[in-house]
């Protein structure tokens, strides 16, 4: 018996800012997803260059949600200022950051395969 699955890959594109209304905006589309097991929730950063401390808790509720049901949270493509404001609070190293969308689908931090055709 050969057994498959294909990955579902949901992806979040925020622009502009991510404060305060940013922020709520990014929640609000996450939570109108539906997780299941095994989903790869991508948030793009390429557009977004600004983000203050309460556009943190979006991402963070975001990661905590998927990882209870069992997904994986990725950023990719953070921008200078984004990316500052991660090393500051530390989340650098919460979060699994790709320098681009397509990294995610080649090699992941150990540098295996994630995704085989």
């Amino acid at each position: 018996m050969i057994l498959t699955q294909e990955l579902q890959v949901i992806l979040f594109k925020p622009q502009g800012s991510i404060d305060l209304e940013g922020g709520k905006v990014l929640s609000e589309q996450m939570a109108r997803v539906l997780p299941q097991a095994h989903q790869l929730w991508v948030i793009d950063l390429a557009e977004v260059n600004f983000m203050d401390s309460s556009g943190l808790v979006p991402l963070v509720k975001g990661l905590k949600a998927a990882r209870q049901s069992g997904c994986r949270l990725v950023l990719c493509n953070v921008q200078a200022p984004v990316r500052l404001i991660l090393e500051l609070t530390q989340l650098d190293s919460v979060f699994e950051i790709f320098n681009t969308y397509e990294e995610i689908f080649t090699i992941d931090k150990d540098h295996s395969l994630v995704l085989a055709d």
